[in-house]
């Protein structure tokens, strides 16, 4: 190679590299300035999202001291996989039974005694799970700016208002939407179609928000605009054929990205 070529290609590299560092220090709301102005109402995922759904470890090792990290870790993963599996086999059951069917898998799995009032416990945590920081901050600044906001969730209602009750946001919710109206999980299109005709917006109108990336696949999949919450560097989007409409790191970036 001429060194001529070698310097250039040194030069290209350079000069990309620098065009990448100066695009992800770019604030979110500079990076896509007047694409979301149409957005007049948002939908957000609840578990994982608002609710941290590992609030539960404390517990869990607090009742099996030692185990409560796996605990925790396996139920989440198993109530995941049931509803995507009563999903494929039209089998539907609610998103209470689920949790506590992958709890019960979680204990056996670890050889732990389920007891009722242990299970009791457990279950009942999953009404009062802990908000994420930044998530009242952000549902009140959008809800300053007029957008109507709502959750969209696999979610059994009485968890979801329970669960959003205990964390002061119920207030700030306009709706509260659950996969119990069409007996189906995410990621099947009609829960995310579910948004929009409940928000009585169109498609290019509303925005999805969640912190899981199959989920936000699955809303990007209907035709919805989709804000994935990358809570970590470290966390990779799902190779499902769809890519957010914008990437955030909390919900506190979204108020400046709907002003535009």
């Amino acid at each position: 190679m001429s060194s001529d070529r070698r310097e250039f290609m040194q030069f290209a590299g350079v000069t990309a590299a620098l065009a990448g560092a100066a695009w992800a220090a770019t604030p979110v709301a500079a990076q896509t300035a007047g694409q979301f102005k149409t957005v007049k109402a948002l939908a957000f995922d609840a578990y994982g999202t608002l609710f941290d759904v590992f609030s539960v470890t404390a517990l869990c090792e607090q009742l099996y001291p030692g185990k409560g990290n796996q605990l925790a870790q396996i139920w989440r993963v198993k109530q995941l996989q049931y509803s995507l599996m009563r999903s494929l086999m039209g089998r539907h059951r609610d998103f209470w039974g689920l949790t506590e069917d992958g709890l019960i898998w979680a204990s056996k799995s670890l050889q732990l005694d389920l007891t009722a009032d242990k299970k009791k416990q457990l279950m009942e945590a999953y009404l009062s799970l802990a908000a994420f920081p930044d998530v009242k901050p952000g549902l009140e600044a959008l809800k300053k700016q007029g957008v109507k906001l709502a959750i969209l969730s696999n979610g059994e209602p009485k968890m979801l208002e329970a669960a959003a009750k205990s964390a002061g946001i119920r207030d700030l919710l306009d709706d509260i939407i659950s996969v119990e109206e069409v007996k189906i999980f995410k990621v099947s299109p009609r829960v995310y179609n579910l948004a929009p005709e409940r928000m009585k917006v169109t498609n290019p109108e509303l925005g999805f928000i969640s912190a899981n990336s199959w989920d936000i696949n699955g809303a990007a999949s209907a035709g919805l605009n989709t804000f994935w919450i990358q809570r970590s560097a470290a966390e990779v989007p799902e190779e499902l054929g769809f890519q957010a409409s914008a990437v955030v790191k909390a919900i506190t970036d979204l108020p400046p990205l709907l002003r535009g």
